[in-house]
């Protein structure tokens, strides 16, 4: 075990190695993932061949080994002509190469990776290994604030919590409507493969459990190897390049568990005209979670990440939380730091709710007052989430006790509040806490602070660039 660790750590540092390397030639992180994506899938069919004497899943003209022995121009031309043969696929090989173009249009930065890549041999890696060094080399990309991948990238301390208390088990489905690199679909996979040893249940497991949606081919790419590097998928992605909210979901699932992205919808998509939503709104974590609750089947659970102003705004936020409290049971909301985010500043809650009986009771646990968490100095790993998921007991959520009490415990952090007290707060709000703290900066350290500092700063940056574009457009008209 420590063998593989040491061997998973040092292949992640010598592919990031290879990254810093790239990234002083002007090559973003991100693009040099997709391009060592791309050539890893050719370089493990290749060993499949070589090794296992399998066929070949690559059509002919188009193998590692075309690619292997050449140099200059004449590397770069066949590569560039191999992901346009390959991204045609209508297989796995179509969803891993979708949309794929060449980003390393240097030639001897281009070998490079193919060199790093072929000194190793891949296949023969344990899946959990191999795996575990694509999900590590994810992870350092999301933390890379250049490369903006922080936004498909759930810290796995929060997802491998939200899995534990949602329990998904073998023979159900499971689906992520915006799943980014995959993080939620391989834990729920973790969780479920060790509890039948049944080839039916495993298969099923493998190749038809898992369902997941982006609408960004490059992230399509990343989930759809990720999963792959686990054994999961390996005929077809359950990855799939679309828009979860164009339309009605095609089947309804068992489980879901998702982290929508944040802020408004992308500019160019498709506007929303759903005759199964609730209700109409531009709002795009409102739209996520009218869909997932209409992708549930009934008895179906969901855990999902969404930002504060889904527990408080009027109108369209109003109708939908009464329809979540009254034909669905809302028993859960964690209510997370910020500090935990590539995005900085997000102020965030997990959702647990079941579709099919009305809420009675909704359980709070606030892990934000007086919590605080940076990327850098104080990560929020899986051991700070202990107290919820015990408090949670997944096993029978009717066996709940509050560690809250008015005299004894007044900042308790596990709360119930009767749904019909909810149902009287203004706007039906859901957006309660009841922690008194002193939360002063005072007790940061200068580390924290300054991190602090950094991540404002960096808000305004923002802000004052996208207000010069506007003003630009403007001036233009």
């Amino acid at each position: 075990m420590a063998q593989a660790t040491a061997n998973t750590q040092s292949l992640t540092k010598k592919v990031w190695n290879l990254a810093t390397t790239l990234a002083g030639q002007g090559i973003g992180f991100t693009d040099y993932i997709t391009q060592l994506t791309y050539l890893l899938f050719l370089k493990m069919d290749d060993e499949n061949v070589q090794t296992f004497g399998e066929d070949s899943a690559i059509p002919e003209g188009y193998r590692w080994g075309d690619l292997i022995d050449l140099d200059g121009l004449d590397l770069v031309k066949q590569y560039e002509e191999t992901l346009e043969e390959l991204s045609g696929q209508d297989n796995l090989i179509g969803t891993i190469y979708t949309k794929a173009q060449n980003k390393i249009d240097k030639p001897v930065y281009l070998k490079k990776v193919i060199t790093l890549i072929n000194e190793e041999s891949w296949l023969v890696m344990d899946g959990d290994v191999k795996g575990a060094i694509y999900e590590s080399i994810l992870e350092k990309n999301g933390q890379d604030k250049k490369s903006g991948a922080g936004q498909y990238f759930t810290p796995r301390s929060l997802i491998q919590a939200m899995v534990d208390v949602a329990c998904p088990q073998i023979g159900e489905t499971v689906c992520d409507p915006a799943c980014g690199t995959g993080g939620f679909l391989l834990a729920a996979y973790d969780y479920m493969k060790h509890q039948s040893s049944d080839k039916a249940k495993q298969d099923f497991l493998r190749n038809n459990a898992l369902h997941g949606y982006d609408n960004t081919a490059l992230v399509v790419t990343l989930a759809s190897m990720n999963l792959y590097l686990h054994g999961i998928g390996t005929d077809r992605s359950p990855i799939i390049c679309q828009d979860s909210l164009e339309k009605a979901p095609s089947t309804l699932v068992d489980v879901i568990l998702a982290n929508p992205p944040f802020g408004t919808r992308p500019a160019g998509s498709v506007e929303i005209d759903r005759q199964d939503f609730y209700v109409e709104t531009k709002n795009n974590q409102l739209n996520f979670l009218q869909h997932m609750m209409v992708m549930l089947k009934i008895g179906g659970r969901a855990a999902v990440v969404l930002p504060d102003n889904v527990l408080f705004e009027g109108g369209a936020g109003e109708t939908i939380r009464k329809e979540l409290l009254q034909n669905f049971n809302l028993h859960t909301i964690l209510r997370l730091p910020t500090g935990i985010f590539y995005a900085q500043g997000v102020k965030a809650n997990v959702l647990f709710f079941t579709k099919g009986t009305p809420t009675k009771d909704i359980w709070f646990f606030d892990y934000r007052t007086g919590v605080k968490h940076t990327l850098a100095t104080n990560p929020m790993l899986r051991h700070h989430l202990d107290e919820f998921v015990a408090c949670y007991k997944a096993n029978n959520i009717n066996a709940r006790t509050e560690t809250y009490n008015a005299e004894s415990n007044p900042n308790g952090r596990w709360r119930k509040y009767d749904v019909d007290d909810v149902m009287k707060r203004d706007k039906t709000s859901l957006d309660i806490s009841w922690i008194k703290l002193n939360n002063d900066d005072n007790d940061m350290s200068l580390a924290e602070l300054m991190t602090n500092i950094q991540e404002k700063s960096d808000n305004i940056s923002k802000a004052v660039a996208e207000l010069q574009k506007l003003l630009a457009n403007i001036n233009e008209n």
